[in-house]
């Protein structure tokens, strides 16, 4: 039995809204890590609370890069008049942007690496650790989507093998009963 249509309007119970507001906004960002897993796109959420706490998400990098590149793209889109060089330069930009963030994410990694290994919780900030969580986060991800789509083929190997077992032996079954002439008989008249 499928749900109802929901009424959009605002919820007057206030436990209500907040947990709605949870809820929907836990739905928002998975579905944002999925869009961003599954068609490699970089994807940012920005959320805010109705008491102002903020909520984000920026699947590549931080929230701060991310941000930096819809300025540069709304900014460049604004230009009507597109010399030669601009292609080419936009080009290094993106390049360079693309550099800086992994930079970061080196960083970022190799920090999380010394913290894991025993550097202590003094050496690194909430704000890496977070970015780190998010790190990790979209890899294990990517790790149990790459262990599932392997498990899927063993699970069809397997059952394309046992299929083939089963084709040889019902071969070689009716192979033995034509060459002795055996008649089996059915346990039911309704057999046949």
């Amino acid at each position: 039995m499928g749900r109802g249509k929901t009424e959009l309007k605002r919820i007057s119970n206030p436990v209500h809204r907040q947990v709605t507001f949870c809820k929907r906004r836990g739905g928002l960002l998975k579905k944002a890590k999925e869009l961003s897993v599954l068609c490699d796109a970089e994807v940012a959420v920005l959320v805010f609370s109705a008491h102002g706490k903020l909520y984000d998400l920026a699947t590549q990098g931080n929230m701060q890069g991310m941000i930096d590149k819809y300025v540069n793209f709304t900014r460049g889109a604004r230009v009507t008049e597109v010399s030669e060089q601009e292609p080419r330069e936009k080009h290094v930009q993106d390049a360079k942007e693309e550099i800086n963030m992994l930079k970061n994410g080196i960083t970022i990694l190799q920090e999380g690496l010394r913290f894991m290994h025993g550097g202590g919780i003094g050496t690194m900030s909430i704000y890496k650790l977070d970015a780190l969580e998010k790190y990790l986060e979209g890899w294990m991800h990517h790790v149990r989507s790459a262990k599932m789509g392997l498990m899927f083929q063993e699970i069809q190997l397997l059952k394309n093998k046992v299929d083939e077992e089963h084709r040889t032996m019902i071969t070689s079954m009716s192979s033995i009963v034509t060459e002795n002439d055996i008649f089996i008989m059915p346990t039911s008249w309704t057999d046949y």
